[in-house]
């Protein structure tokens, strides 16, 4: 063993190796003071080669991206999700041609979502930017713009209707249609007259005229195709047009329900013994055309009556060339199956049917007694005008002595 001397450390060699024992600090400062610290460890070259640096860099980026892409997609969604503005339902008009940037504008505009971008971003999202179709819609209140993305896919517009009485011609029903002002477009013509079926029409706003012009047509030759499958044997008519002709004067002649199987019935029994239909309507048709007898004429002259036109089933024999307005179903029907009677006239009873008769003498009573009632409400009136008259004298009258009293007294 070795001694050193006091003012160092002592190593000792123990079993032939050597032991450090801790130095003792030479003053309580020297105790506070912290053992040095060993230097950090040297990098690695690999550590520091520049592609490593470079996609260190690019993980970075990319997991901050997509935190930020995520909360961003989070945000869209609940805004897509959650409830509107709208605080009370409201129409919305898409219009034909209307992209996603246009429809999603209008929107925000009228305060139905409160982020056009949202909206736009949802459409995408959901693949349905081909999908949103034109039309009128029923927004209801707080609608989210999720809902408002179904509504428009579904195409669920608001539905009006047209209906089209029987026995209008084409071109009354073209002017009725031009008047529609949620319809769109012109007519390219006046449609052959019979080609259209009359009956309720349902459409959006903003289809075309010419695309209900086209149903009408449509729906009238599968009507008329099923009702001449399903006529009686023996009828004096050989073709559907035919069929539609006469239908049309039935239709003319009657608008009561009950009637249009017994008036076609007529117009087969005469036509089965070569008479002359004598049809009023086809007198006012012949002369006048699709656009009717004027409004301020009542009934036809006998110089009318006996004018010769190719509609004038006074003048002609069998059916006229052609329709004279565009007959309904009850009225095809009727003469596609007409009641079995012998009746040849028939006239006006003053209660807005008609008498039938199956003899000429029978039909004349029925004239007589027509007319008659013709004269009394023509009395009736005369007279009820002629108290009107007094009345109104007696007030004027009344008048007069109530100014002149006045103008004594000043």
């Amino acid at each position: 063993m070795n001694d050193l001397s006091d003012g160092g450390g002592a190593t000792e060699a123990v079993g032939g190796r050597s032991s450090r024992r801790p130095l003792s600090p030479r003053s309580a400062r020297e105790l506070l003071q912290p053992e040095q610290v060993p230097p950090p460890p040297v990098r690695s070259r690999a550590a520091r080669h520049p592609l490593v640096v470079f996609f260190n860099f690019f993980i970075t980026v990319a997991v901050v991206a997509v935190l930020i892409i995520g909360g961003i997609a989070l945000y869209a969604k609940v805004q897509f999700d959650r409830d509107g503005p709208l605080t009370a339902t409201r129409v919305i008009e898409v219009s034909p041609g209307d992209g996603v940037s246009d429809i999603s504008e209008n929107l925000q505009n009228l305060g139905i979502i409160t982020n056009r971008w949202v909206f736009r971003a949802g459409v995408t999202l959901y693949g349905a930017e081909g999908s949103l179709q034109a039309g009128e819609y029923l927004i209801p209140a707080q609608a989210s713009m999720r809902e408002i993305v179904d509504i428009l896919v579904s195409g669920q517009a608001i539905v009006y209707n047209i209906t089209i009485p029987e026995g209008l011609t084409s071109y009354q029903i073209v002017q009725r249609l031009l008047a529609d002002e949620t319809l769109t477009g012109e007519i390219a013509q006046i449609p052959p007259e019979g080609s259209l079926l009359p009956d309720t029409y349902r459409f959006n706003r903003g289809e075309s005229r010419q695309a209900i012009i086209d149903r009408m047509m449509r729906e009238r030759d599968r009507v008329v195709a099923d009702i001449w499958s399903r006529r009686v044997e023996g009828l004096p008519i050989s073709t559907p047009a035919e069929l539609v002709t006469l239908a049309s004067i039935v239709e003319k002649e009657t608008g009561i329900a009950d009637e249009r199987s017994r008036v076609a019935a007529v117009f087969i029994n005469r036509l089965r013994l070569d008479m002359r239909l004598q049809a009023d309507p086809t007198v006012v048709y012949g002369i006048w055309g699709g656009q009717g007898m004027p409004a301020n004429r009542i009934g036809l002259t006998t110089a009318e009556v006996n004018r010769p036109t190719e509609y004038n089933t006074y003048t002609i024999a069998g059916l006229p060339p052609g329709p004279i307005a565009n007959p309904g179903r009850a009225a095809l029907e009727a003469v596609a199956n007409p009641s079995r009677t012998n009746d040849l006239y028939f006239v006006a009873d003053g209660t807005g049917g008609h008498a039938f008769a199956s003899t000429l003498d029978e039909h004349n009573r029925n004239v007589a007694r027509y007319r008659q009632i013709q004269a009394d409400a023509a009395a009736a009136a005369a007279a009820r005008a002629a108290e009107e008259a007094a009345r109104s004298e007696e007030a004027e009258a009344a008048e007069d002595d109530e100014a002149s009293a006045e103008e004594a007294a000043d």
